[in-house]
């Protein structure tokens, strides 16, 4: 009976020895995921781990220590430390790995980053000196508009001005008036005629209806010879540029007596 009782007590300690090595097994595989995770994100426990597995290290030499005594094996426990310490180093090698790594990708993404700013910094150059280049340009064409606009118009009236310097000459030798008036309506038809090249057209104004958008009634003259509301005479002409009335005509308008 007694040798039965102590094969079962021999049994319960490696039992109990057995489970205590499973858990500081299994709390040393969490530590060392936990580790690996946080490594991942940059939080260096490289310290926090090493303090850790040197108080399992501890632990486990103790409860070792009570395992032989128990079981009266001296070899378990120091296969168990070096086993251990084995897989501290290799966990710390992977930390150093991945530290190295992440260290790598960081490098490279700041050379990348530094490189993307150069470009844009050369692109934001280019293009505000291509829009200086602009602005000086528009204001120089804008002046040159402003200065030389005219001179189109200008080079259709000179023919009407030469018209002029023969009909001043040729007035000296004009004796009949029929001749004077025919040279009058000849250098006037030319002035009509440059206006109109120039985009400059009177406003027709006798026998039409009133318009208040070209004409001007600055007279009423109650008649039953024309219509109400139309336009008798002219009193002076109006002209338009294009589409804009430059100058509204002043027309005298027929009202109902």
């Amino acid at each position: 009976m007694s040798d039965i009782a102590s094969l079962k007590c021999l049994c319960l300690n490696i039992v109990k020895a057995i489970i205590k090595k499973f858990c500081r097994f299994m709390k040393l595989k969490i530590f060392e995921y936990i580790i690996l995770k946080l490594k991942r994100i940059g939080l260096d426990l490289l310290d926090l781990y090493k303090g850790v597995t040197k108080m399992g290290n501890e632990n486990n030499k103790n409860s070792d220590i009570s395992v032989e005594e128990s079981t009266s094996n001296p070899f378990a426990a120091s296969e168990e430390d070096k086993t251990a310490e084995a897989k501290a180093e290799d966990n710390q090698t992977i930390d150093e790995e991945i530290e190295n790594k992440v260290e790598e990708k960081e490098a490279q993404q700041e050379d990348k980053t530094a490189k993307e700013l150069e470009t844009m910094k050369a692109q934001y150059l280019r293009l505000a000196a291509d829009f200086d280049n602009y602005r000086k340009r528009q204001a120089q064409e804008r002046e040159s508009l402003l200065k030389y606009g005219a001179e189109d118009t200008v080079k259709k009236l000179l023919p009407l001005i030469d018209t002029f310097d023969r009909a001043k000459k040729s007035l000296n030798e004009m004796d009949d008036p029929e001749k004077i008036k025919e040279s009058f309506e000849v250098v006037y038809k030319q002035l009509v005629d440059c206006l109109e090249k120039v985009g400059v057209k009177k406003i027709e104004t006798e026998g039409k209806d009133f318009d208040p958008m070209f004409h001007e009634a600055v007279m009423q003259t109650p008649t039953s010879e024309h219509k109400d509301n139309t336009i008798i005479n002219e009193l002076q002409s109006g002209f338009k540029l294009s589409d804009r009335v430059v100058r509204a005509a002043l027309v005298n308008v027929a009202v109902s007596e």
